[in-house]
């Protein structure tokens, strides 16, 4: 910190000297102390200017083109929860359309029917994609609408207080849970994986009792693979646990069996492959929908539909469960709110590919992925499928080199190959995560190829194209 680094906040110096005195701290500076000295500015930032309009707005265009962008400059093949797909202009046009403006939240229906009516139809194509019957709103992103799912079955099943989940899932969302039931009374077991890169059935069966609330897997699973519902759900049913299903990559509920489907209780997961770009972090956005037994238990809000005194149909927002709307000891959650604008990019996204669209666009997915795999398979690089079991657009590979020196390489050329496992996963140090999508033309995928092989002095094979 440097000496009157203060005078911004808007407070005078007796303000500061007040508050210091409070919490027995002599200076800004000691205040600080814990901060390390090197991330520390040692003199004011030289901001340059005053500029005028033309020439801030030339300033800032030449920091922007600093920037390094996937697809412009770069090949990326990142995924892990967060994918690459593409959106159709007239998405980003739309959602911009004064029928979806409201003040905050949509409660007076009388001036929100455009994004009531549009929050239902986000509600509807949940429900479809999943397979169950009552969707919420939408949720912040997918992290956070598990933690929810996992806190909405505690709810279901109250004397219970194990929770029982994969560790396949998604490391975030674990972690997210994790400080989500950090000050509960609540046992979290995570199950392994066995050599097809699935939750080992075995494992998981032993740790399901009499006094588990209940039982989270994800597919496809971190690792890429399609895990399948049914055999998880069969064995927390068989419990009397309540089941839920973990989707991280929305685009493969139009391909593979839906969580209702495969008996799933509760789906929830994360939707920004469905009209939202990949955009330094966010916004995502969360999903969440359930059988309907449990819909008075969900969090978030709900739109619903109904008639007006002339007999015309109207939406309305219903089932509102906040603690800002009823007693709080009734509440299910504090989310007091939805992705309103994500999910209506979502919802006209969904309305324009339709459902062979958005099949045909996850069938593109699965097969070009499928096409690396086999490639890299026969190349014999140093570069391996980590598991035989099918996926989805995800592959785990191995490298007989260091990831990170490899990763190193390959974007020296312009080139993210994925994901590096040995932070969250320290037994697959060896191995990083490819994420193939519609934005990865054949061209870059023989691209990968060629520099994988390049940087481990093998010939690559020929021949075959996506």
């Amino acid at each position: 910190m440097t000496e009157g680094a203060h005078r911004y906040l808007p407070v005078g110096d007796l303000d500061v000297e007040e508050m210091l005195r409070s919490i027995g701290r002599a200076s800004i500076d000691e205040l600080f102390a814990s901060v390390p000295p090197a991330v520390c500015l040692q003199a004011p930032v030289e901001v340059g200017g005053p500029l005028c309009d033309q020439e801030l707005r030339r300033h800032f265009l030449e920091f922007e083109g600093r920037n390094q962008v996937a697809g412009r400059d770069l090949v990326s093949f990142l995924g892990a929860g967060a994918y690459r797909h593409e959106s159709p202009a007239v998405v980003d046009y739309l959602i911009q359309r004064g029928e979806f403006l409201t003040v905050y939240t949509p409660y007076q229906p009388e001036v929100s029917q455009g994004t009531l009516q549009a929050i239902f139809e986000f509600q509807t194509f949940i429900s479809m994609l999943t397979g169950l019957p009552v969707a919420n709103a939408s949720m912040y992103e997918g992290a956070s609408a598990f933690a929810e799912a996992v806190l909405m079955a505690t709810r279901i099943k109250k004397k219970r207080r194990k929770v029982v989940i994969s560790r396949t899932i998604h490391p975030e969302y674990r972690a997210t849970l994790a400080t989500y039931l950090r000050n509960l009374d609540f046992e979290v077991v995570e199950v392994g994986w066995d050599s097809s890169g699935r939750t080992d059935a075995a494992a998981l069966e032993a740790a399901i009792d009499e006094e588990t609330a209940c039982v989270a897997i994800q597919s496809p699973n971190y690792f890429g693979v399609v895990e399948g519902w049914r055999r998880a759900s069969a064995l927390a049913q068989a419990q009397g646990a309540v089941s839920i299903g973990v989707v991280t990559e929305a685009l493969s509920m139009a391909l593979l069996e839906s969580p209702g489907a495969g008996g799933c209780d509760i789906a929830c997961g994360e939707a920004q492959s469905f009209g939202l770009p990949v955009s330094y972090g966010g916004p995502y956005l969360g999903f969440m929908a359930v059988r309907d037994r449990f819909k008075r238990s969900m969090p978030g809000r709900l739109a619903g539909e109904t008639i007006d005194r002339a007999g015309r149909r109207v939406w309305v927002l219903t089932l509102s469960t906040r603690e800002q709307h009823i007693r709080r000891e009734k509440s299910t959650s504090n989310i007091c709110t939805n992705q309103a604008l994500c999910a209506l990019a979502a919802t006209i996204y969904l309305s324009l590919h339709g459902r062979h669209g958005l099949r045909r666009l996850a069938e593109i997915n699965l097969q070009r992925a499928a096409h690396l795999r086999r490639r890299l398979s026969a190349a014999g690089n140093g570069i391996s499928p980590r598991f035989a079991s099918p996926g989805f657009n995800e592959v785990l590979l191995r490298s007989s080199a260091p990831v990170d020196d490899l990763f190193g390489a390959l974007e020296h050329e312009g080139i993210l190959a994925g994901v590096a496992l040995g932070g969250d996963y320290p037994e697959l140090e060896d191995c990083f995560l490819t994420a193939v999508t519609e934005c990865n033309p054949p061209s870059e995928l023989a691209a990968l190829e060629t520099a994988l092989s390049r940087h481990t002095g093998q010939a690559v094979v020929t021949g075959e194209s996506a």
